[in-house]
């Protein structure tokens, strides 16, 4: 049993839906090319230069050599219904969408937070980890050799988008007033390696932002691409960003106690990065581990065992474990009849 065609779903493909969900999928079907045939398959938008969904599925019947990715968090649950029948995973970057996976779905976490999650929501589904990938323009062109003695313009780095009220209205305004130079990011960038390469120090707080709306930080890209350029990172340790941000080493905590410690720390980094940048022998190794090379292998793993688990199913239905609700009155009766049988008198059970 050998998959021959690998087709991942996004809702579109044009600028309303460049996201980093977006970008990862591209490259993860670049990638996984090398393995085998992929596709980009869409289903909300029409475009002539890709398949649609519900085109594919009016005209072809289920095969098992083709394997069918969905990642889109609130459309999973559809697209896995309307993919009934035919081989399904699930490319996971947040958790917290609250549904449940069918017995049979294999999980392809993008993040070990990810990946904890579904193994409490789904421990019998087949569960991978698959982190996310620096693009390889971040290790050619990242600029963190300790010696280059270059100057960077920018003493601080924001980018706008999910940066917190109190990054963007307090701490920005307050390290302005103390004479850095401030810039915040917004809008898109057509060479971000770039811009990161200009910056001393790197600030990224997405904790509100992903709380607000109830689901996680998938990977935190971000801060490893800024790692990558060099430049100090001062980050939140939300969801899978505590995956790569050890703070201390190869990062540094944000909105840590007070307004004025972050001053004084990130003053502190512009005037000396380098006494604040990881290590360059513990930054190699996680540069190194989330490279594209090691991501494929892991993709490589994950369709040998895949194709594995989907002939034993062919003989033998997959695994499922009891819904919540179930479990907790389970353990809600045992502890019951516990109470009961301690009453005196009452009849022992044998």
């Amino acid at each position: 049993m050998a998959t021959r065609l690998v087709r991942f779903l996004v809702p579109g493909t044009s600028g309303r839906f460049r996201c980093g969900g977006l970008s990862v999928e591209l490259q993860t079907a670049r990638l996984v090319a090398s393995l085998c045939e992929t596709e980009i398959v869409t289903y909300r938008e029409r475009r002539e230069d890709v398949p649609f969904l519900h085109d594919l599925l009016r005209d072809e019947s289920a095969s098992d050599h083709v394997l069918w990715i969905v990642s889109w968090g609130f459309d999973v649950p559809g697209l896995i219904r309307c993919l009934r029948g035919h081989r399904v995973a699930y490319h996971a970057h947040s958790s917290g969408y609250g549904f449940d996976l069918p017995p049979g779905i294999a999980v392809l976490a993008v993040s070990r937070n990810t990946l904890g999650y579904w193994g409490d929501r789904a421990p019998r589904n087949p569960l991978f980890l698959v982190p996310n990938a620096l693009e390889q323009a971040w290790l050619d062109r990242g600029d963190r050799a300790d010696a280059s003695g270059r100057e960077r313009p920018i003493d601080v780095l924001v980018q706008a988008r999910k940066s917190s009220d109190y990054v963007l209205r307090r701490l920005v305004p307050a390290l302005r007033q103390r004479g850095l130079s401030v810039e915040v990011q917004s809008g898109w960038v057509d060479d971000l390696v770039g811009l990161f390469n200009n910056a001393k120090v790197y600030l990224y707080d997405s904790a509100e932002y992903w709380r607000g709306r109830g689901v996680t930080e998938g990977f935190g890209l971000p801060p490893l691409e800024a790692m990558a350029c060099g430049c100090v990172v001062f980050t939140s340790l939300n969801h899978a960003l505590a995956d790569h941000c050890d703070p201390g080493r190869s990062a540094h905590q944000i909105g840590c106690g007070s307004l004025a410690h972050d001053l004084q720390r990130i003053q502190a980094a512009v005037a000396e990065p380098l006494r604040w940048r990881p290590p360059m022998a513990e930054l190699g190794v996680l540069l190194q581990n989330s490279g594209e090379q090691r991501l494929l292998e892991r993709w490589r793993q994950v369709m040998t065992d895949l194709d594995q688990l989907q002939g034993q199913w062919q003989l033998d239905a997959p695994l499922s474990s009891p819904s919540t609700w179930r479990l907790r009155l389970a353990q809600m009766l045992h502890r019951a009849r516990r109470v009961v049988d301690r009453l005196p008198g009452w009849p022992k059970r044998s």
